[in-house]
């Protein structure tokens, strides 16, 4: 069986899929209200610094992955050679300020942004490396929402 999918449809799944990860539920997955950019704008840099457990990333630190792992994403793919990378430095923030916690989500909206350019600019999605990345970027990032969430239930207990 020679099956494909068209192009068109797999970009128009994955663009959807990113959009209710990050912006606006539709239905895919989430529930209404709990996107990404949603879920970050009812959290105060103060609330956002607390702790939930000891042994728990605060929430800044959760954005800050998924912002780097995003901007990362779009390195690889674009063919850019880079270092081992030290994903434990990725979790060292502990907490924000007011204007921390700002530049931190713009930080992550570029990310998103920067991942949207890439899939734009991908002309054939006929290499299972990027459509692996394609779906593990949405899994990473859906991950990552959960941790905030639960956190954010946890805090506001």
């Amino acid at each position: 069986m020679t099956g494909q999918i068209a192009r068109e449809r797999f970009t128009k799944a994955i663009f959807e899929l990113v959009d209710e990860t990050f912006d606006r539920v539709q239905g895919i997955y989430l529930d209404k209200g709990t996107a990404l950019f949603e879920t970050l704008a009812t959290v105060s840099a103060e609330e956002a610094s607390r702790r939930i457990a000891p042994t728990c990333a605060c929430i800044p630190a959760q954005v800050e992955h998924t912002a780097f792992y995003l901007e990362l994403l779009v390195r690889v793919a674009s063919g850019e050679e880079v270092p081992r990378i030290d994903w434990q430095a990725t979790w060292q923030r502990t907490g924000v300020t007011p204007e921390e916690w700002a530049a931190l989500q713009a930080r992550l909206r570029a990310a998103q942004q920067g991942v949207f350019a890439l899939m734009d600019r991908t002309p054939a999605w006929n290499d299972v490396r990027v459509i692996g990345g394609a779906i593990g970027m949405v899994a990473h990032t859906a991950y990552h929402l959960g941790e905030i969430r639960q956190g954010l239930g946890v805090l506001r207990g």
